[in-house]
């Protein structure tokens, strides 16, 4: 067994209680068949959609170097391949999460959020790893499957461990933060997103504060001060037993966001955290990120990190897909821009596009443009809250095009002169711009995962929709 091995048949078999057919070494672990890799530990859960045992041969031919299961595979692997027998696979990805965990040394962080966790996990991913051996949650896997499937992925010899948790229903976070046992826990805000789904925004707030309960002893609870329910998440965190830092631009904040300005590489930043100011560079956009990045070194302190040195690392930042990624397009007579953020959306997310929107330049001649898609999971809220965005609308959008049926409640409050047009879907969306960029324009795209608007952007960024 090489030093850097993640698995071998002795250590996972230890972990789950399963039995191993034949001696194997992984260096990874994954449950999509597509996406195995060389030398990984195929996990075959049962999905909604399909069983992972339907794909275990694949596995084994994109280079897998064990299967877990927990029957006969259906889809039979090849002669001698070793198989992990477990009662359960689910249960199995879980005890080698505990077990990962259980073996390492690292300082962990836990993020959660109504909205900005996938970017305040990659900047700490970014900024740690600069600082010493670092691993993190990949993509948004923060889910019952995500969260275990990157503890799983955990080197023992990891420094810092950064882990997503996620949650779209009561009751998910509270076991993904116990299974983590983080030393930190960010809470970046709170907000009504995915409120369809809880019975009230107290009932997602409580939600939210279930990361604490997992925190190791002595552990840190970094908060937005800003937000307005600071007050019940520190009371949840005292009752956890964790020391409250408050991260925010009111005074009440440990590290304050001090000043902000835009340029154009993307900002330019100002905090100040015990009796100290520091100035750097934030390679992102819009203040809504410049607060996160004062969070994320907040984070980084209570993890025992070095601020300075973190600060530092903030102007090589870029975001990640689908969040504001931002696309010249060549087209007759000049160049145009679009700010792909496509991922997801919400009335907090959409806000804060908008004020991004509204303090990007344009070119001579150009428009600000926004196309905008339904936001998913607000329940009754949904019209009224789609409704109530004409405001930001307001002042930062010369020309707005939606997707969907609720972005109707938003159009009937604008202005005739403002409103480009509406589709039902992203795919029809892609058509009707065609033609309707110019040079010097502006263009923000933003809407919920299921509306599909990376349409859109493919559309803009393949030259269909110049004029």
């Amino acid at each position: 067994m090489s030093r850097d091995t993640l698995w071998t048949d002795r250590t996972a078999s230890r972990a789950t209680g399963g039995r191993a057919t034949a001696p194997f070494e992984a260096d990874g672990v994954a449950f999509d068949s597509r996406e195995v890799r060389d030398s990984d530990l195929f996990v075959a859960l049962a999905g909604t959609t399909t069983d992972g045992h339907r794909h275990v041969g694949q596995a084994f031919e994109k280079g897998a170097a064990a299967a877990m299961v927990s029957r006969e595979p259906e889809d039979a692997p090849p002669p001698a391949s070793p198989l992990l027998l477990v009662i359960d696979t689910s249960r199995g990805l879980g005890d080698l999460a505990r077990e990962a965990r259980r073996r390492t040394g690292a300082r962990i962080a836990a993020v959660t959020g109504s909205v900005g966790k996938t970017g305040a996990k990659e900047m700490l991913r970014a900024v740690l790893a600069r600082q010493g051996p670092t691993h993190a949650s990949e993509k948004s896997y923060n889910n019952h499957v995500g969260t275990p499937l990157s503890l799983a992925r955990m080197p023992a010899a990891t420094r810092y461990g950064i882990f997503e948790v996620g949650t779209n229903a009561p009751g998910e976070v509270r076991p993904l933060s116990r299974m983590v046992r983080p030393h930190v826990a960010l809470v970046t805000t709170v907000e009504p997103v995915h409120v369809g789904n809880f019975a009230g925004e107290s009932a997602l707030v409580e939600e939210k504060a279930a990361i604490f309960e997992g925190l190791e002893a002595g552990g840190v609870a970094v908060i937005n001060a800003d937000n307005r329910h600071a007050g019940a998440l520190a009371r949840h965190a005292g009752r956890c037993g964790a020391r409250v830092v408050p991260f925010g631009s009111c005074a009440e904040a440990a590290f304050r966001l001090v000043d902000w300005s835009p340029t154009a590489a993307g900002s330019r930043v100002r905090m100040a955290a015990a009796g100290s100011v520091h100035d750097y560079t934030l390679g992102l956009h819009g203040r809504h990120l410049a607060l996160n990045s004062v969070a994320v070194l907040a984070v980084v302190d209570a993890l025992g990190g070095d601020i300075g040195e973190a600060a530092a690392a903030m102007a090589d930042l870029e975001p990640p897909a689908g969040r504001g990624v931002r696309h010249a397009v060549a087209l007759p007579g000049g160049i145009a821009l679009v700010i792909d953020e496509s991922y997801n959306a919400s009335p907090v997310a959409v806000r804060a596009a908008l004020e991004v929107l509204a303090a990007t330049p344009t070119g001579p001649g150009g428009r600000r443009v926004a196309v905008l898609g339904d936001m998913a999971e607000l329940g009754p809220a949904g019209p009224e809250a789609h409704a109530g965005l004409a405001d930001a609308v307001h002042g930062s959008v010369d020309r707005l095009f939606t997707v969907g049926p609720l972005m109707n409640h938003l159009v009937d409050r604008l202005p005739l002169g403002c409103r480009g047009g509406s589709a039902h879907d992203a795919a029809a969306m892609a058509d009707l711009l065609a033609g309707q960029l110019g040079p010097g324009d502006v263009v923000l795209v933003k809407g919920s995962r299921r509306v599909g608007l990376e349409a859109v952007v493919g559309a803009f960024t393949a030259g269909r929709a110049g004029r």
